[in-house]
């Protein structure tokens, strides 16, 4: 069963993908790659939902924790980038690619960040082969969890927001809220969102596999994507080295 999971799964996730790649290529803005990643999982978990469609309650948990996820983080990202044209990421690539920029768009953008998404997705994939007992204590463990970085994570998100659209902010940093415990604390709160869907299906025959999905988001959010190329962009500014003195890096209260 697990096996024909994964086929539906990746086939949807590679169609997804290819859908979200010709609309970047239309558009010329391979950035919205970022507003489709939170949706992906829904759309995957919709998918299975069709040909496994018994509902029971780790299944209906984390659907449920995955669609309050992936949809407050793609509406985030559509607002914060609506109006502003293709991110400087995406854009400095695309000059850098040149001529080649269709093909390496697909395979180093969407098509790597499908496979990283197949790879995230796997509380998914034992969720739907759970069986009809109730929760036990490891779940509502994982629903805690879940709760307090989906706190972190939104509230995180509406501070910056908040801070940003006051014009006295230009310049400056954020300091105060959850950034004054964590320089990330949206970051944190997404590595402790999956950390709590992986506990939900950890009871699961065979659920200590999906530990590979919080440990990637983890380590690609602490170590490549997240906070080094942020932190890579205030490097040597005297009020971010201050910032950084007084301010743990990742987890709150903890100076590492």
């Amino acid at each position: 069963m697990i096996g024909k999971i994964l086929i539906i799964s990746a086939s949807a996730i590679f169609i997804y993908m290819f859908i979200f790649y010709l609309i970047a290529q239309a558009i010329k803005n391979n950035s919205i790659v970022d507003i489709g990643w939170g949706p992906g999982f829904i759309v995957t978990g919709l998918v299975l939902l069709l040909f496994y469609p018994f509902l029971f309650a780790t299944k209906v948990f984390v659907l449920l924790m995955i669609f309050f996820w992936g949809l407050r983080l793609s509406i985030y990202i559509f607002m914060r980038n609506k109006g502003k044209g293709e991110d400087f990421r995406y854009k400095n690539w695309r000059e850098k690619w040149g001529k080649k920029e269709p093909l390496y768009a697909f395979f180093k953008v969407f098509m790597l960040q499908g496979l990283v998404m197949f790879i995230v997705a796997a509380p998914l994939y034992f969720a739907f082969v759970a069986d009809f007992r109730g929760l036990t204590w490891v779940q509502y463990l994982g629903i805690a969890v879940y709760l307090i970085g989906y706190y972190f994570e939104v509230v995180g998100d509406y501070q910056m927001q908040k801070f940003k659209s006051k014009p006295e902010s230009k310049g400056k940093l954020m300091t105060f809220g959850l950034w004054k415990y964590t320089r990330h604390p949206n970051y944190f709160g997404e590595t402790v969102i999956w950390w709590g869907i992986f506990l939900v299906v950890l009871p699961v025959e065979y659920g200590i596999i999906a530990v590979i999905s919080p440990a990637v988001i983890t380590y690609l959010l602490v170590y490549v994507s997240g906070v080094p190329m942020l932190e890579e962009k205030y490097e040597g500014r005297p009020d971010w080295e201050a910032y950084k003195e007084r301010t743990p890096k990742f987890f709150p209260f903890i100076k590492v």
